[in-house]
This record gives structure tokens, C-alpha cells and sequence, in this order.
């Protein structure tokens, strides 16, 4: 490893939903997962079950961001969706280096928003007002 070669730090980012830059804290759930499935021919001679991959899974991401005056993108984006005809957007999360340039982008397909939650008000506390977006999609794939 080169002397200036170093891990990047979690905390320089960007979310693009769709088009639209949001300035988000945190952003979890970047999980993938592929199911394994279990299989033993009766006649084997072999007395244990082959594993074969199968359907992928993604986990729901979670962006959570400060709360502005008139800044209600998430709650829109909410209320697009009815029943079965959700706005479906593509969303970018680039991790970015310190020249602001993409370092590693993850690029979600088809996805829309099942919960939005507003943020916990307590008069004894001294904390930034915070909202949480939960979105569900079709598939995460890491962009070179």
C-alpha cells in the first residue's frame, strides 16, 4: 500500500433521489444478501445437501437528514405513493473523497418510500430537529 493510500471516512457523502440533492446525516442499510438454497439428491452418495445461490435480497435504506422551513421533499415523495403506483426513482449514494469527486457509488433501482417519520420533540433537549425516510427498491448495484 502507497504512504498516501488510507481508508475513506464514512462522513463525506451524497444522495441523489432522482435528480434532486439532498443533504442527509446518515444513510444505513446498504445490505445485500443472497438466499441459499439446500438441495440432497436421495441417492447421493454423499450425506449432506449441496448449496446453491438463489434470489437476492435488499435491505430498506434509511436516510435521515435535518429538518428545514419548507423543505418537505421527503413528505412529497410520500405522497406520491397510492396503492400499487408508487413513484419509483433511482437513487445514487456516493461516498465522496476530500476533492468532493465520487469515490464508490451505490446506485438503488426503482425505489420509493414506505415510511416517513417526523422528528422526536423534547422541550429538555438541545438537539437538531431530524426526519427519517425509509426506502424500499429493487436492487443495489455498486457503480465503477
Amino acid at each position: 500500500m502507497a504512504e498516501n493510500e488510507y481508508a475513506l471516512p464514512g462522513f463525506h457523502f451524497s444522495v441523489d433521489l432522482g435528480g434532486t440533492i439532498m443533504n442527509c446525516s446518515e444513510v444505513s442499510g446498504l445490505d445485500m444478501e443472497t438466499d441459499v438454497i439446500e438441495y440432497r439428491d436421495g441417492n447421493s452418495q454423499i450425506f449432506t445437501t449441496q448449496k446453491m445461490s438463489g434470489l437476492q435480497k435488499f435491505s430498506d435504506i434509511t436516510l435521515k437528514k435535518g429538518v428545514f422551513v419548507d423543505d418537505v421533499e421527503f413528505h412529497d415523495w410520500f405522497k406520491e405513493v397510492s396503492m400499487h403506483i408508487p413513484d419509483r426513482k433511482d437513487v445514487t449514494i456516493s461516498l465522496l473523497d476530500e476533492e468532493h469527486n465520487p469515490v464508490m457509488t451505490w446506485k438503488l433501482i426503482n425505489a420509493w418510500p414506505k415510511k416517513v417519520s417526523a422528528p422526536d420533540m423534547k422541550s429538555d433537549a438541545s438537539e437538531v430537529a431530524i426526519e427519517t425516510i425509509e426506502i424500499v427498491h429493487e436492487g443495489c448495484e455498486l457503480v465503477e
